[in-house]
C-alpha cells in the first residue's frame, strides 16, 4: 500500500465513523469509565538507553529550574541528550567509560534483550493489580520497538531483533489487561539533535522538521491500525508544523478505538486526562488525572538507583492511595535492564502492592471521589477517601504503633477493615466516630475501612 492510498484509508475511516475531523465533533468523547474504574496502570521504558543504564541521582522533576534539571538529568532514558550536551555527570561517565568515539548507536548491537519473556512480564503486572499496561513504542532517540515503513530504525531489524510492541501485546491482552502505547511525538533526535538545556528548547531547537511532522503522524496512525491500544499515551507535544493533522488523528483513533484515551500533551489542544509527572504539572479532584513516576528518579533503568534509592513500600503505597482518593490513576513506571528482566528491587515493590491491592481492592477499583477530601491530622495521621455504590470507603495513613488512633469528624456509623485481620475499635462521639486500630504493625501499611457490611 502506497502512503497515498494509507491516507485515503484513514479518511475512509473518518468518513464512515462516528467522530469527525472536527474539535466539536471530538468533544463528544467521553473519558470512559475503564479508565476511572482502573487507578493502576504500568508504564514500561525500555530501549537502547538501557544499555548504558545510566543517570545521576539528582532531583524529581520539578524540583528545580529547568537549566539545572537537563544539565543533571536523572532520567536515564535522556542519555542521548545527557551525552549531546558535552559536560556533566553522564558525559564525563561517557567519556570515562566507553570514550569519545563511541556514539550513542553503538549501543544498539548490545542491547540483545535474551532473558526477555513478554508471558512473565504480564504475570507480574497480573499480580502487581494493574489494570493497564502502557509501552514506551518510540522514546526521544527515535528508536522504534515496533516494525514501521518509514524507518528502519527498529528493534525487528536492529537490537534485540523482536517486534517488541506486538509480543507484549499480545501477552498483556492474553492476561486480560489493557495495552496502551507511548509516543513521543515531539522529539525525534534522528530528526533535529541539538542539544535542549532547558524547556524553552523543547519548543525551540529541538522542534523537529516538515518531514519528521509527516514521520510522526504516519506512525501514530501505524500503531492504531496496527495495535489498537486502549492509551494513547503522546509525550512533550504535536509538531507545530501539522498541527492541523491533530484532529485527523484523534479522529481516526476514537473510531478505531472508541473506548481509547489520550493525555493531555498535545499542544494543550485535547485531552481525555491530566497528566502529572514526578512533581511538575497541577490537577484538581474535578478532573481525571494520572500520575507517572518511576520506581527512583528515572524511568529507564538506571544502575545507579539500588534499592535504598527506591521509593519505598509504604510511599508507594501511600502515594496510589492518595492519588485514586483525588481522582487520580497511578501509572507506576518499570525499567527493566538490557537483557529484559526486571530488577528485582523493582517485582519485589510490585508484588507487594498487589497483595495489598487483593486486600484492599473494593476501596480502590470502581471507585470515586469522596465528597470528603483528604485530610491531615494533627497527629500527622493522614485520611484519604473514596466511594462506591453509596458506600464510604476510609484510608488511614502514616500510622504507627502507640500512634493508631483517629477521629472522623462529622462521620456518625460503623467501620470495619477490608483486612479481616486488622482488628478495628470504634466508638461514635458528638464530634465524630472515633477509630483505634490497637494491634496496628508496620506492615499494614495505609488501613482500609469502609462501612459496607
Amino acid at each position: 500500500m502506497t502512503t497515498k492510498e494509507y491516507l485515503q484509508q484513514i479518511d475512509d475511516v473518518i468518513t464512515n465513523g462516528k467522530y469527525k475531523d472536527s474539535w466539536e465533533s471530538l468533544s463528544n468523547h467521553k473519558t470512559p469509565d475503564w479508565y476511572y474504574n482502573g487507578k493502576l496502570g504500568i508504564f514500561i521504558h525500555w530501549g537502547i538507553y538501557s544499555v548504558p543504564a545510566f543517570a545521576p541521582h539528582t532531583w524529581e522533576l520539578g524540583e528545580v529550574d529547568s537549566k539545572e534539571w537537563f544539565a543533571d538529568n536523572p532520567y536515564a532514558e535522556w542519555y542521548y541528550n545527557s551525552l549531546n550536551i558535552g559536560k556533566g555527570p553522564t558525559y564525563e561517565h561517557h567519556m570515562e567509560k566507553y570514550g569519545k568515539d563511541f556514539k550513542y548507536e553503538d549501543f544498539i548491537p548490545m542491547w540483545k534483550a535474551e532473558n526477555w519473556d513478554p508471558k512473565q512480564w504480564a504475570e507480574i503486572f497480573k499480580e502487581a493489580g494493574a489494570e493497564y499496561v502502557v509501552l514506551t513504542t518510540k522514546h526521544h532517540d527515535g528508536f522504534c520497538l515496533f516494525p514501521s515503513k518509514y524507518t528502519h530504525f527498529n528493534s525487528v531489524e536492529m537490537g534485540p531483533k523482536r517486534n517488541i510492541t506486538g509480543e507484549l501485546t499480545e501477552a498483556v491482552r492474553d492476561a486480560g489487561i489493557r495495552m496502551g502505547l507511548y509516543y513521543s511525538g515531539l522529539i525525534d533526535w534522528q530528526y533535529a539533535n541539538d542539544p535542549i538545556f532547558e524547556d524553552d528548547d523543547l519548543f525551540g531547537t529541538a522542534s523537529p522538521t516538515f518531514a519528521y511532522a509527516d514521520y510522526s503522524y504516519n506512525q501514530m496512525n501505524e500503531l492504531v491500525d496496527d495495535y489498537a491500544p486502549s492509551v494513547f499515551w503522546n509525550d512533550i507535544g504535536w509538531p507545530k508544523q501539522s498541527e492541523e493533522m491533530m484532529p485527523y488523528f484523534l479522529a481516526h483513533y476514537y473510531n478505531k478505538v472508541p473506548e481509547g484515551v489520550v493525555n493531555d500533551r498535545f499542544n494543550d489542544r485535547y485531552h481525555d486526562f491530566l497528566t502529572k509527572e514526578y512533581k511538575s504539572g497541577s490537577v484538581n479532584r474535578k478532573e481525571k488525572w494520572e500520575m507517572c513516576r518511576g520506581m527512583g528518579l528515572s524511568f529507564g533503568y538506571n544502575a545507579n538507583e539500588g534499592d535504598d534509592k527506591l521509593i519505598s513500600v509504604p510511599d508507594l503505597i501511600s502515594l496510589l492511595v492518595g492519588t485514586v482518593a483525588n481522582n487520580g490513576n497511578l501509572l507506576l513506571n518499570i525499567g527493566p535492564k538490557a537483557d529484559g528482566t526486571i530488577p528485582e528491587e523493582q517485582v519485589k515493590r510490585l508484588k507487594i502492592l498487589g497483595a495489598w491491592l487483593k486486600v484492599n481492592h473494593d476501596g480502590i477499583y470502581g471507585t470515586r471521589c469522596s465528597d470528603r477530601e483528604s485530610e491531615m491530622l494533627e497527629n500527622g495521621i493522614e485520611l484519604h477517601y473514596t466511594q462506591k455504590e453509596g458506600n464510604l470507603n476510609v484510608f488511614a495513613d502514616h500510622l504507627k504503633e502507640g500512634a493508631n488512633e483517629f477521629l472522623i469528624k462529622g462521620y456518625h456509623g460503623q467501620l470495619r477493615s477490608f483486612d479481616p485481620a486488622v482488628k478495628v475499635e470504634t466508638e461514635d462521639t458528638e464530634e465524630g466516630l472515633l477509630v483505634k486500630i490497637p494491634e496496628y504493625k508496620e506492615d499494614m501499611y495505609v488501613v482500609g475501612l469502609t462501612n459496607k457490611f
